[in-house]
Parts: structure tokens; C-alpha cells; sequence
């Protein structure tokens, strides 16, 4: 009997010193507790600061904005010959804009509606569509391009205004559009008087962002350098709702169907080619190659095959002239 509890005293003793005391050990290789945080924003995101004055409507006016010069046959000038000694014409864009101007990824090559318009101004001036060079620019950066003369035009969803007039010339319009709104479709967002103490994603340097300030001052603005990051914010729930133009907002809206465009127009945005002031010849030109295209059925077709998603083909904007 003695023995039997010698026995048990030395293998409970045994086993206390292998627990470490009677306490098991953590297994080494136990998961840690994962820790779940919001993904970052894009690169070049800022919250624009809600205390700041919502700046007022523009000041500078003009007749007819859209107004452009008119076409008068002449195919030379200083512009247009320099272009030609070039052997290229140079486009500045937006290579992630769906629908208007984006890398196919089948091909590589830029395409969309914009790019489209802008291989027509190349085959008309150089004879081949394919002549043409085209430079990726941020919205912010297109009057100043311009200006420097780093593009010969700038074919970007840009809408003609009287302040832009004052520092870039314009085409006549070529295409029309209406600033809206883009929502998940289980948001409860109808349009732009949702979005009061909402959070809305605009591209900085766009006529959309101090018109969503004015419109709109109760909602938050998070800008952002192009229409791609407001949408990957949308996705990730970082925002509310994207406001631009309802043309752009469909290039988005066809990338993800948990999206659509909602409300009324708070804005008409009519689009032109950027040109610089001093090229006169070349702006003349521009609106030659456009006149065609109302003409000859060209518009429509481009239409047809980039922003059907919009509807029924419209009929061409009319041209305006201011001579």
C-alpha cells in the first residue's frame, strides 16, 4: 500500500513538472487575434475642410461661352504647319475614363469616345488617325497644359466655361451633359439634397466641385485626382455618393452594377476641345473636323458605340459661332 502511493506521488510530481507547475503552455504556433482596419485612401485624397466658406458663384461672364470661331476652309497656319513638321498631333486626356478615354486592356491601345473625336481631328490634319500622341492628364492640369503648349489639345470631358475662356480657347461643344449624382443602390440617395451630412467624392480642378459645394453646403467633400478613385472610395463605403457629370458617372456606373445615377440635373455641362488661345488656325480647324462629323453620320456612330449606355443616340449639338 505504502508502494502504491510512492507510485502516484512520483507520476503526479512527473506530470507537474512537465504543465510547468500544473498550467498548459501556449501552443507556439497559435493565431494571434486578427486586427480588421479601413483600407487607405487613394493617393492624393483630401478632405476638404467643411469650415472653410463655400466659395461663391463664378463672377466672370460672357455672351456664349459655347460660342467658338468659325471654320473657314484654311488649312494652313502656324499652329497647323507645326503640327505637320511634327508629323504628330499631341492630345492630353484620361486614360482611366470608361467610355470616353481608356487603355483597352485587350490591345492596349487608348479608346473611348474622346479618343475617337481626337483620331478624327489627327486623320483630317495628318491624313492618319493612328498620328496622334496622347499624354495623360489630371483634370486640375489641362488649362495649364495648354498654356504651356505640352499638348496641342485636350480632349477630357472638359466643360466650357467663361473663367476657362480666359485662359484656354474652346471648340464649339461636341457633346452635352448634366451633373447628377452616383449612389450604391441600397444608399437611400436620390439626388443632391440626400447628400446633406453625406460624403461625396469630387476630382479636384473640375467645374463638379465648387458647384457640389454651393449646391450641396451641408455635405462633406473628399476630393481626389481622378473619377477611378471616387468610385474605388465608393466601393469601399469611404463615401456616400460621386457627383459629375451623368456621362461620366455612367463610364463608373458600367464598372459596378451595385451603382446607379440618380436625381435630376443640378447642372448642364456643355464639352469642348481645349485649345490653346493663340491657335486660332488650329481652333478653326477643330471645328471643320466636327462640322464633319455632325454630317456625316460620324457622331452618331461614335456615339452608338461608346454612350449607348446614356440612350438613344441624340441628335449633334448644333455649332455656335461668334464671327
Amino acid at each position: 500500500m505504502r508502494a502504491r502511493h510512492a507510485a502516484g506521488a512520483a507520476l503526479l510530481a512527473a506530470v507537474a513538472a512537465l504543465t510547468g507547475c500544473g498550467s498548459a503552455p501556449e501552443p507556439p504556433d497559435r493565431p494571434t487575434a486578427v486586427v480588421f482596419t479601413s483600407p487607405p485612401l487613394p493617393a492624393g485624397a483630401e478632405l476638404l475642410d467643411t469650415a472653410a466658406p463655400v466659395p461663391p458663384g463664378s463672377e466672370q461672364s460672357c455672351d456664349d461661352p459655347t460660342a467658338s470661331l468659325r471654320p473657314n476652309g484654311v488649312t494652313s497656319g502656324p499652329t497647323l504647319d507645326a503640327i505637320r513638321r511634327r508629323g504628330r498631333l499631341i492630345v492630353g486626356l484620361d486614360t482611366g475614363s470608361n467610355l470616353f478615354s481608356f487603355r483597352d486592356p485587350t490591345t492596349g491601345r487608348v479608346v473611348g469616345f474622346d479618343a475617337d473625336i481626337a483620331r478624327e481631328i489627327a486623320a483630317d490634319l495628318l491624313g492618319d488617325p493612328e498620328l496622334i500622341e496622347f499624354r495623360t492628364l489630371s483634370s486640375g492640369d489641362r488649362e495649364q497644359a495648354l498654356q504651356d503648349h505640352t499638348v496641342d489639345l485636350v480632349a477630357k470631358t472638359m466643360t466650357i466655361t467663361c473663367e476657362r475662356k480666359e485662359k484656354v480657347a474652346f471648340s464649339t461643344v461636341y457633346l452635352r451633359a448634366d451633373q447628377r449624382v452616383l449612389a450604391m443602390k441600397d444608399s437611400g440617395i436620390g439626388g443632391i439634397a440626400d447628400l446633406a451630412g453625406k460624403r461625396v467624392c469630387v476630382v479636384r480642378g473640375t467645374t463638379s466641385l465648387d458647384r457640389i459645394r454651393r449646391e450641396q453646403p451641408a455635405a462633406t467633400v473628399l476630393t481626389v485626382p481622378s473619377w477611378a478613385d471616387c468610385l474605388v472610395v465608393l466601393q469601399q463605403r469611404q463615401v456616400d455618393a460621386v457627383s459629375t457629370d451623368d456621362a461620366i458617372l455612367a463610364g463608373l456606373a458600367a464598372q459596378d452594377p451595385y451603382t446607379q445615377v440618380v436625381g435630376d440635373s443640378i447642372s448642364a455641362e456643355p464639352y469642348g476641345i481645349g485649345i490653346p488661345r493663340d491657335a486660332d488656325d488650329l481652333v478653326r480647324f477643330v471645328n471643320r473636323t466636327l462640322e464633319r462629323l455632325r454630317a456625316d453620320g460620324t457622331w452618331t456612330r461614335l456615339y452608338n458605340r461608346w454612350l449607348s449606355v446614356l440612350g438613344p443616340a441624340p441628335t449633334p449639338p448644333a455649332a455656335t459661332y461668334e464671327d
